[in-house]
């Protein structure tokens, strides 16, 4: 029963401060487009980082390969 009602706590804390982020990013116009370069930088970043990882898969196949 304990780890239930743990579980329960951390489901309610984070659905509690996702409201509270967004809350924050709509409250001050700024803090809401410096929200969105943030995402937009992020999202080219996992992209770099993305395509590093399969040049690196690649060449790893291609070197078990021979």
């Amino acid at each position: 029963m304990a780890d239930i009602a743990k579980n329960l706590f951390k489901v309610v804390l984070g659905i509690l401060l996702v409201i509270v982020a967004i809350w924050f990013a709509t409250w001050k116009s700024d803090w809401g487009q410096a929200t969105l370069t943030l995402i937009k930088g992020g999202i080219v970043l996992l992209v770099i980082l993305i395509g590093f990882v399969l040049l690196l898969v690649g060449f790893s196949d291609l070197k078990n390969a021979e």
